[in-house]
């Protein structure tokens, strides 16, 4: 059995189980499941897992049974960028503290990644600028595509940044999920 690595999805994930009251019941939860990938334990790609360091910080902020699904790509940052990679569960109005002091954080310039059709055109940009001394820090909404509008129209606390608008030049190809639309990508892609 691979271990699970130690990184702030897969420590949520564990936080979220244990305060189940009941169990998740995913699609495909009768398969048996690498602990580590949550593939099917014949498709295990642990050994192809690349570990990276990036100048960039990652946010995710994660609908409530989004950590629990074998099919989240948000645990795919983190396998990839465990040293700048957060995770939190999506509060409107009890923010987990340790997220508001990241957002707080002056060695970061947060960034809400959203696409450029929604609502804040005074907000939206198309490119990073940086503070002298600032790395930018990527705040991804993590869950279906209605429950990370929820998060974007609902979080007061994410209304003084800027949002990065993603307007993607492909298709998305995650085939685990289907979008409500064409142009909807999964978090992963988001963030590549």
């Amino acid at each position: 059995m691979k271990p699970v690595p130690d990184h702030a999805v897969n420590r949520l994930r564990a936080w979220r189980k244990s305060i189940s009251t009941r169990p998740f019941l995913a699609r495909g939860g009768t398969l048996a499941r690498c602990p580590a990938c949550q593939l099917r334990e014949d498709w295990c790609a642990c050994e192809w897992r690349p570990e990276l360091k990036a100048e960039a910080g990652f946010c995710l902020l994660m609908y409530d049974s989004e950590p629990m699904k074998p099919s989240n790509t948000g645990r795919l940052i983190a396998d990839v960028l465990p040293d700048t990679t957060w995770a939190f569960l999506w509060s409107r109005t009890e923010p987990h503290p340790e997220l508001l002091a990241l957002l707080a954080d002056p060695a970061w310039q947060p960034y809400v990644v959203f696409p450029a059709c929604e609502k804040a055109p005074a907000r939206l940009t198309g490119e990073v600028t940086l503070a002298p001394g600032k790395k930018p820090l990527f705040i991804l909404l993590d869950g279906t595509w209605p429950e990370a509008r929820k998060m974007f129209n609902k979080s007061p606390y994410l209304d003084g940044f800027p949002v990065l608008a993603i307007k993607p030049d492909a298709l998305s190809t995650y085939g685990m999920r289907v979008a409500n639309s064409e142009e909807h990508l999964c978090t992963a892609e988001v963030a590549a």
